[in-house]
């Protein structure tokens, strides 16, 4: 606030909360730029000191140790249990069902009670064929939140949601990496990410999921 000799006594508690906040979502939707999950807790943890909810950013918390499961290093360690990769992406989706619950995830597309009830009733059939990026958008249309970046040579998840507050995110899980080859220091393994698998929430971290068949192949060799 500035007062009439032009004097600056400091940023306000809503100037704060917002800066907060477009740094949270940010950092939700390029984990990998901000330090990862631990940094994902951090700004959780501030947003909710800024706005007066520490008791549910706590309980939150607990809530979310039970669902990881015997994992012992986070949610992090639960996708990796469940299927020897553990893309940030994935990891940040987790964190964002949080923030989405307390109000503080912004959207770049808000889906109707319809399109979010289809997506529901179809994806358990759907992801019984293998499917790649381009078919998800096709189908469903842009996400709600991109987690992972553009660059198709690397894992994402894409989650759809609503601006109902208790409504789970619907979150389809892609992967891709490098592969070492003749021609070149390295080359994606696909031309776009492959959808390994549909989550929708869940009591565990690792429940809730539909498998695509190479999601499937990928968890029997990990």
């Amino acid at each position: 606030m500035t007062d009439t000799t032009g004097h600056n006594d400091g940023r306000t508690a809503q100037e704060v909360r917002e800066y907060l906040l477009t740094h949270l979502n940010d950092a939700l939707r390029r984990p990998g730029m901000y330090g990862g999950e631990a940094a994902l807790r951090l700004y959780l943890g501030a947003v909710a000191f800024a706005a007066d909810a520490e008791q549910e950013w706590q309980e939150e918390l607990k809530d979310l140790q039970t669902r990881r499961g015997p994992s012992s290093s986070g949610v992090r360690g639960a996708f990796q249990d469940l299927w020897g990769d553990a893309h940030e992406g994935a990891v940040a989706s987790v964190y964002a069902e949080i923030a989405h619950r307390q109000g503080w995830l912004r959207l770049d597309r808000t889906l109707t009670s319809a399109e979010y009830d289809e997506i529901r009733r179809i994806s358990e059939s759907w992801c019984r064929e293998d499917r790649l990026l381009s078919d998800v958008v096709t189908r469903f249309g842009p996400p709600s939140i991109l987690f992972g970046g553009n660059n198709p040579n690397y894992p994402k998840t894409l989650a759809y949601a609503t601006g109902r507050r208790d409504d789970t995110l619907l979150c389809f899980h892609l992967w891709n990496s490098f592969v070492p080859s003749p021609s070149s220091p390295s080359a994606p393994v696909h031309a776009e990410p492959v959808l390994w698998a549909f989550r929708d929430g869940g009591t565990l971290l690792t429940d809730g999921f539909s498998f695509t068949p190479e999601g499937s192949a990928r968890r029997r060799a990990s």
